[in-house]
């Protein structure tokens, strides 16, 4: 690439960390800019680079990329985390929109108040028990990837989904094997190792102490 690929969002997880994780897995260098004032998010809007006047933003081949999902999809096709062809890429799209709810429902928790917190530490668990991790765990019963034979996006973020949920409840892996066999395979792997040392883009999981700073970044959503 001639450019370097820049992110705009907040010094946290949110909605930019699953774009992070698939970023370093293919490889990709990246700046970020991170919005700690709210002239920032306005200066933003003023160029014209909020679409939908949300962030994420991210930058990348001379365009303004914005919407998570858009974002990813894109950043999937371009370096190969995308599946061989329309049959295992619907395939990927399920496993990835179902690690997305998953992953939507551990980040409002992070934000909750302290007095909601507890309760849905419970919610998390039993959905996470329940709904999702049985069926990543017999994706991969006969397969090192959860689709093909190649890594895709979706194993990328179920690694980022299940690292995620063992931050919250540390022995939740400890009925599902091959979730557990997967995880050691991935972090493994060069690039995503390199993501997990200390010192790299990935974010600590406190994103309840960004809410100063999103509650004056984005005030006109908190009035």
């Amino acid at each position: 690439m001639s450019e370097k690929v820049v992110l705009h969002y907040f010094n946290g997880r949110g909605k930019m960390e699953s774009i992070r994780w698939l970023l370093a897995a293919a490889g990709v260098e990246f700046e970020e800019v991170f919005l700690t004032k709210r002239e920032h998010y306005i200066k933003l809007l003023n160029d014209g680079a909020l679409m939908f006047q949300q962030v994420p933003l991210v930058e990348i081949d001379g365009m303004q990329l914005v919407q998570s999902r858009a974002i990813m999809n894109y950043i999937a096709g371009k370096y190969n985390l995308y599946g061989k062809d329309l049959k295992e890429r619907a395939l990927i799209d399920m496993y990835t929109e179902g690690i997305i709810d998953l992953l939507d429902i551990i980040m409002l928790w992070t934000i909750e108040t302290p007095e909601n917190k507890q309760k849905q530490l419970s919610n998390i668990e039993q959905k996470a028990k329940e709904r999702f991790l049985p069926v990543f765990e017999k994706g991969l019963a006969n397969s090192d990837f959860l689709v093909g034979n190649q890594l895709s996006r979706a194993d990328v973020h179920l690694l980022e989904a299940t690292l995620t949920l063992q931050e919250i409840f540390p022995t939740i892996l400890s009925t599902f094997p091959k979730i557990q066999a997967f995880q050691e395979r991935m972090k493994a792997l060069p690039r995503i190792s390199k993501f997990l040392q200390p010192g790299s883009a990935r974010k600590p999981p406190r994103d309840e102490d960004l809410i100063p700073t999103l509650k004056e970044v984005l005030s006109h959503y908190y009035k």
